[in-house]
């Protein structure tokens, strides 16, 4: 990196990515403790994955300014294991997680996040933003009424804050007013000591306590793969939306790189793994974080927090983190796509329905994003297999068909049914000028027809193939000539 880079990367934006990266500091923690409750461990080892994935993903991610750490989609797939086997397998699972992030990495598959439809995006985004919403809610479920208000007036400092002044991250503000309320008032509300024990040391160094052989890789691979797959699908996932919203290009394989540099070195600190965080990743675009510095800050204030601030921070209010979250899911939702719901193509919208629906019914992104995916698939296809000729005689007595539609292997037997064999004159030719013969099923199919002329004492002429078209059919033994 150079010095031009590095000024660019970490030093161009310092006090807007510092103060958005205090604010998501805060935001992280009642998220990390509330993963390491989902997963079954000590809230400090999600606390210390925050932490240490913000800081890794900080110094080697490709997606600058967006937020990582220990998320939800993550912390589902750990349950079992934590449960059947222990923490220390959990770590030696997320080493295992980040090994596999390096190989895709190097195989360089983060470009297939380009295959995802707009719809499914839209749909991710959406349903991400309700399931943020829906975490919070056993935060306050049977507080009483104070807490709802303190709820409230949280949402209310920050979302109408921002339009007197942005000098400070109203999240911030929010917080120190709210904490300082309960404190003076004695409001007697759950604060964030009282969901999780926090310990005032740093993480430290230390192989996982399993043993180095075959048996314990069967028992952690079958858990590393999916932590990997769906932390490397909602981080690309993710990166797009970071990409949109701050019009600018990150570099997909370099952030799954880093992401698996992260996990490694989290199961090395006795930390949990994970990916990307959308809610906290609009959180600091909102308010600013646009470079490495932002992704930094929001891991070192974090640990800074919990290690010289514990007995401050053991203080705030749940409710207020509450209420800072429910601002995140508001301003992650795409509210848009609901005004565009009659504007944009049936099957777009009721793809990104669908996606909502499956995300947020099996609170899994990966069968969420894997259906959207399908459908679309399923959709095009159906579009894309509609094919048809239209025919002219020439001067000649030569009847030809002029083949219009793609061809594939969705549309091979339609294909075939185009010709009336019987009826056509000793000589037809097949105009192929606006097609293109994409697969081998499209060859057999035109070998097809050229046979079952040739059973008649009928020739057959191909004209109009481009060269790919034509390629494929030569490496098949096609005669473009057939008597």
């Amino acid at each position: 990196m150079t010095l031009q880079t590095f000024k660019q990367e970490w030093l161009s934006n310092v006090r807007k990515d510092f103060l958005a990266g205090v604010a998501v500091a805060f935001a992280l923690i009642p998220e990390a403790i509330a993963f390491s409750m989902i997963a079954g461990v000590n809230p400090m080892i999600g606390l210390y994955g925050a932490f240490l994935i913000s800081i890794m993903v900080a110094i080697f991610g490709g997606r600058i300014g967006m937020i990582s750490g220990a998320t939800g989609s993550t912390a589902l797939l750990m349950v079992l294991l934590v449960k059947n086997h222990g923490d220390q397998y959990l770590f030696a699972a997320g080493v295992l997680a980040g090994v596999i992030q390096l190989l895709i990495s190097v195989l360089k598959l983060g470009r297939f996040i380009t295959f995802v439809p707009h719809g499914v995006v839209v749909g991710f985004v959406n349903a991400l933003a309700i399931l943020i919403f829906l975490a919070q809610l056993p935060h306050i479920e049977g507080q009483g009424m104070v807490a709802y208000i303190v709820v409230g007036v949280t949402v209310a400092i920050v979302g109408g804050l921002p339009y007197l002044t942005k000098v400070i991250p109203s999240a911030i503000i929010a917080i120190v007013i709210m904490t300082a309320v309960s404190a003076v008032f004695k409001l007697h509300l759950q604060t964030v000591g009282d969901i999780g024990h926090l310990q005032a040391h740093l993480p430290y160094f230390h192989v996982p306590v399993v043993p180095f052989n075959l048996h314990t890789l069967s028992i952690i691979l079958p858990y590393s793969l999916p932590i990997a797959l769906v932390g490397s699908l909602e981080t690309l996932m993710t990166a797009t939306v970071v990409d949109d919203m701050t019009n600018s290009k990150s570099n997909k394989d370099k952030e799954i790189r880093g992401q698996g540099i992260a996990n490694i070195v989290t199961g090395f600190f006795g930390a949990m793994a994970g990916c990307a965080m959308i809610g906290q990743s609009v959180l600091n675009v909102d308010y600013g974080g646009r470079k490495r510095l932002s992704t930094f800050i929001s891991g070192a204030f974090l640990i800074f927090l919990i290690v010289v601030l514990r007995p401050l921070v053991s203080q705030i209010p749940v409710a207020t983190l509450v209420g800072v979250m429910f601002m995140v899911s508001v301003y992650t939702f795409e509210w848009k796509s609901i005004l565009n719901l009659r504007k944009v193509p049936f099957i777009e919208s009721a793809v990104m329905v669908i996606t909502v629906v499956s995300v947020v019914a099996t609170n899994d992104l990966a069968v969420g994003v894997f259906v959207g995916v399908a459908l679309s698939a399923v959709f095009v296809s159906w579009k894309m297999a509609r094919i048809h000729a239209i025919t002219t005689t020439n001067t000649n007595g030569v009847k030809v068909y002029i083949i219009k539609g793609q061809m594939f292997f969705g549309t091979m037997t339609h294909f075939i049914d185009l010709f009336d064999m019987q009826d056509d004159p000793e000589e037809v030719i097949i105009d192929f000028t606006h097609t293109h013969v994409w697969d081998h099923a499209s060859v057999v199919g035109i070998q097809r027809v050229i046979k079952k002329y040739g059973q008649l004492d009928k020739s057959i002429r191909l004209i109009g193939l481009n060269s790919e078209s034509a390629e494929l059919l030569r490496k098949a033994g096609t005669s473009l000539f057939a008597a």
